[in-house]
């Protein structure tokens, strides 16, 4: 793991204080680059997505999906964790806490806010940090470059769907244009760069540009994390323990997908190579599409967007302790990569 990945909370803390600091100093400016959109779009976010999800789509390979019969345990617990069990409990779990739990401690409206957050988290599954929990865990590599290449696959299909569905249920009003208009541009026009990228260029070449665009996919992220506190400064400072609020049923939803998911794979006796990966792509989320659909349906100053924040904020710690969880208890998995 990398200086940036191993301390990435560290860097999102520091960007929410920049962000806090500048947007009490300068409010104006954040003010302009909100009015900057197209089609609901913002311009500015939209780059700066840009500039973290291209990367990652470098690493998708449509033609591993021919090795998606070799394993097919494996590949059939990710998909129905990640599109039939995790999107629903993230659901039920926002509308248990900020409807019930959390129930006249905020704003109503607020709390829909903080749902609708919630519900884009649990609909993008993790697509490129998982490779570094793959790794800390010895999984198998090939074989989870088969998981997140299909999972983003469906996601070019399911996660409007799914989403709209979702936000729909827990009667948040759906823009669906601007939410199709977001799949399109966040996931559909990268995930074709990266593809086209990779049948023109060698792997040498791939490598070569990967650590060329990674300064540029940290520097992303994190002038997005500070726009979006920035937004959300004079709020934040005076009301701080909404982090805290929102940050509770996130932690749940990843220890008990992590449970679920590890606790599956145990009993289908699947190879810790493939039951570490597995369960850390079902628990992990791909926070920069959550983050991006966020601004783009509710705005870079809203509840939904400061939520998909806080997913990143806790995201690393989670997903360490995970990892040092599954280390220690890879002896209960069969060695053996035979199923």
């Amino acid at each position: 793991m990398g200086l940036f990945e191993r301390f990435l909370s560290i860097w999102v803390a520091l960007a929410i204080a920049a962000g806090v600091g500048l947007g009490l100093l300068v409010p104006g400016a954040f003010e302009a680059v909100a009015a900057i959109e197209f089609a609901h779009v913002n311009l500015v976010v939209a780059v700066l997505i840009w500039l973290m999800v291209y990367p990652m789509m470098l690493k998708v390979d449509p033609s591993c999906l021919r090795d998606v019969g070799r394993k097919p345990k494996g590949i059939a617990l990710t998909l129905v964790v990640n599109w039939l069990i995790k999107p629903f409990t993230m659901a039920a779990l926002g509308v248990l806490f900020f409807e019930h739990i959390f129930a006249g401690m905020l704003p109503e409206a607020d709390a829909q806010q903080y749902i609708a957050g919630m519900i884009l988290l649990g609909v993008a599954p993790c697509t490129a940090m998982v490779f570094v929990w793959s790794n800390l865990t010895k999984g198998d590599a090939n074989y989870t470059l088969v998981q997140v290449s299909i999972n983003d696959l469906i996601m070019v299909f399911a996660f409007a769907p799914i989403a709209g569905m979702l936000l729909g249920v827990t009667d948040i009003a759906v823009p669906w244009q601007t939410l199709i208009a977001s799949v399109v541009v966040f996931i559909i026009v990268p995930l074709a760069a990266g593809v086209a990228t990779q049948r023109k260029l060698a792997r040498a070449q791939l490598a070569r540009l990967d650590a060329t665009l990674k300064p540029a996919s940290i520097m992303g992220l994190l002038l997005t994390v500070a726009l979006l506190f920035g937004f959300q400064a004079e709020t934040l400072l005076a009301q701080p323990g909404r982090v805290l609020l929102i940050a509770i049923p996130l932690l749940i939803q990843s220890y008990g997908i992590f449970a679920l998911t590890y606790g599956v794979a145990k009993l289908l006796r699947l190879p810790h190579n493939i039951a570490a990966p597995a369960a850390m792509i079902g628990t992990s989320n791909f926070f920069e599409l959550a983050v991006a659909v966020a601004i783009s349906l509710f705005g870079l100053s809203s509840g939904a967007a400061l939520a998909t924040v806080v997913g990143v904020l806790i995201e690393v710690p989670v997903m360490l302790s995970l990892v040092a969880f599954a280390n220690r208890t890879s002896h209960v998995f069969p060695e053996s990569t035979a199923l």
